[in-house]
Formats: structure tokens, sequence, C-alpha cells
């Protein structure tokens, strides 16, 4: 199938998969693009919002829709690395035998991954950048594709460990979650409360995903859209001779070379499922916020003054 077929056929499945999805989440329309951005750009994503929101319905319904594997890691204060990855125990042979952690899986849903100590979360990050892990000196593949779909609650921090910027860096991803409208909070209790549970079908498999995954890394990008995405990041730097005003007055620390890297993948993602066969720069700015808003670190008077990271991000447009 040559890759402007694909890309058709992506456009399509992508439309029936959001609506095997809306079977079971009402609304969050742009929240679900953008995971779904994510999976086929094969990047990570930090779902942000309060609870009660079915973060994890969401994410279990998706991987359910993807036909992918899917492993839940609810993220406690007492959580060790080997409970993430696994351990080696000794069998009736008197051999070492390793236990595969529920890191082994195409979808991992990180619940509340702030609960949970530095080292605990350090855990996954070879998982997260190389598609491996380490146990005990012997190296071990993960199982393609692969994702951290991670969920955090912005409101209670007590008790909670803020992730380092490394790994921040690695969630492709900044996805905030809103309370529904009143007519949405009307349908989910409407489909909530009722008797009949609905079921979801699989519409991909593994190794379609896969697939997807190397479409969006052949499809071509103009020289100008790569030189925008790479500026507006540059802009973010406050130090930078580029940096814009707003950036200069309340931006302590601008994004990584990381942020460029996701910015064109995000772009070509979104022009394909939109049936463009190259992103120009609205696609860039499509998916700008999600990618910039938590690599982007804001000082103090900006706190003072209320000025939100999407306020910033948009002025660099």
């Amino acid at each position: 199938m040559s890759d402007v077929a694909a890309v058709e056929q992506l456009v399509v499945k992508h439309q029936q998969l959001k609506k095997e999805i809306s079977k079971i989440i009402i609304g969050q329309n742009s929240v679900i693009n953008e995971i779904l951005i994510a999976i086929y750009s094969g990047g990570h994503a930090l779902l942000i919002g309060v609870p009660g929101l079915a973060k994890t319905l969401m994410v279990n319904t998706i991987s359910q829709a993807l036909g992918l594997d899917f492993k839940r890691i609810q993220f406690t204060p007492d959580l060790m690395p080997s409970d993430i990855l696994g351990s080696e125990i000794l069998d009736e042979s008197r051999q070492f035998k390793f236990i595969k952690g529920p890191v082994f899986s195409n979808i991992i849903l990180a619940d509340e991954i702030n609960r949970t100590p530095p080292k605990t979360q350090a855990a996954l990050l070879e998982a997260m950048q190389e598609r491996s892990v380490t146990v005990a000196g012997h190296h071990y593949k993960l199982d393609l594709p692969y994702f951290v779909l991670a969920t955090q609650n912005p409101i209670e921090q007590e008790g909670t460990y803020p992730l380092p910027e490394a790994q921040l860096d690695r969630f492709m991803f900044a996805i905030e979650l809103a309370y529904p409208s009143f007519e949405e909070e009307v349908d989910v209790v409407k489909s909530t409360t009722g008797s009949a549970p609905k079921q979801v079908k699989s519409l991909f498999s593994a190794k379609e995903i896969v697939e997807i995954q190397q479409l969006v890394r052949r499809i071509p990008v103009a020289d100008n859209v790569i030189e925008y995405a790479v500026g507006i990041v540059g802009k973010t730097r406050p130090n930078s001779d580029a940096a814009a005003e707003l950036v200069k007055q309340y931006i302590d620390w601008g994004a990584g070379p990381r942020a460029s890297q996701n910015l064109i993948l995000g772009a070509k993602t979104h022009a394909a499922i939109n049936g463009k066969f190259s992103p120009d720069i609205e696609d860039v700015q499509a998916v700008a916020i999600g990618i910039l808003r938590h690599r982007i670190i804001k000082n103090y008077k900006a706190e003072a003054e209320g000025i939100t990271t999407e306020t910033i991000i948009k002025s660099l447009f």
C-alpha cells in the first residue's frame, strides 16, 4: 500500500476509533485527540485532572479499542521499583528466574504517578525512552508498541513527589482535563446509572499501530515548518536572543530540543488524521500547547500575576 493510501485509510480508521471510544467516554474530544496523536506518534502522555473525570476509564477504553495489552499500576508512597519492573526469584531448581512486572505491556496506566518517591518514578525512565528495562544486570526489550499514560491530580499536593524535569520531558503531551459541560454531565449520568453496559470493539492490532508510527515518520515536512517549530521552542528560552517579551518577564526555564522533535512528530500526525499528506504551520500550532505546557517553568512573578502557561505559549504564535 502506498503512503497516500495509508494516510487515507488512517483518516477513516481514526474516525471509527473515536466513534467507538465515544460509546463509553462522553465529550473530552480534544483530550482523546491528543492521546491518540501521542500513540500514533509513539509518544507518552500525562493526564492532569481532578478525581472523577474518567482518566482511568479513558485509558482503559482507548487500549481496548486499539486492541492492545493494558496494565494499570497504582502509584503509592510504598511502591518499589521491583513492583513495576519485576524481580528475580529462586525457582525449584535453585536457578534465578525473572518474573516480569506490569511494565511489560503495550499500554501502562501509571495512576497518580506523583504519589511515589523519585526512586520508583525513575524506574520508568529507561522504559519510556529506550523501550527496554535493566534488572540485575540483564537487559530486557519491551514489546512494541509501548506507551506510558500517566495521571496526576493537580489539587492535592500533600504526600506527593513532583515529577523531575527529566521525566516530565519524556512525556510528549501534558493534557489538562476540564470538567464536562452541563449537557455532557447529564449524558454521563444517564449512561452510567442504567443497567446496560456498553462494549468497545477492537479496531486495531499491535502490528497496525507500529505501522502507523512508521508511516508518521515517513511523512515529509517542508523546511519552513521545521524552522517554525524550532523557532517557537527557541522563543521559550528566556536567555535566548529570540525570546519573546512575555517569556523574558515570566519564564525561568524554556523547552529543550525534545520539544522541537515532538512538535514536528505531533504536527505530522495531526496532518495525517486530518487527511493532509504534509504538515503546515497550523498543524504545529494545533499541538503546541499540549507539547510545551510541561516543559516551561514559570517564575514567581507569573504565579503572582496569574499568568497562565497557555497564555505565554499562544503569544509565541
